[in-house]
């Protein structure tokens, strides 16, 4: 079993190689326009990638992404494979990511309660 520090390596490099393919539009979806890794966290036993997406429009859009990515996801796994090298490349599970938009909603709050202190 990897340690922990190789894990962490593994799930950066994989959060930075899909980012990537994004970015350069390696990925001919539309469905995957303005969409961003978030998180990768690949198990100990290498056999599963949890890759955490978002988008700018929120939740309204996590169907359809996650759709995508499923349908992509063999495409994805084969340019993953070849561009980081590890014996047996893990299988990928899609999710959603819902941290930006809870730091959206609390950022909001926090604003409204500033601007009602100074009343």
């Amino acid at each position: 079993m990897p340690s922990s520090l190789r894990l962490k390596r593994i799930d950066d490099r994989i959060r930075q190689e899909l980012s990537e393919m994004l970015v350069k539009g390696e990925i001919h979806d539309p469905r995957l326009d303005g969409i961003s890794i978030t998180e990768v966290k690949v198990d100990r036993e290498l056999s599963y990638a949890e890759i955490y997406v978002s988008a700018i429009e929120g939740i309204t859009r996590s169907k359809e992404v996650l759709q995508a990515l499923e349908n992509a996801s063999g495409f994805l796994r084969k340019m993953l494979s070849e561009r980081v090298e590890l014996r047996a490349f893990p299988r990928l599970r899609f999710h959603w990511d819902v941290t930006p938009e809870r730091a959206d909603h609390i950022e909001q709050l926090l604003a409204s309660i500033r601007t009602e202190n100074k009343k």
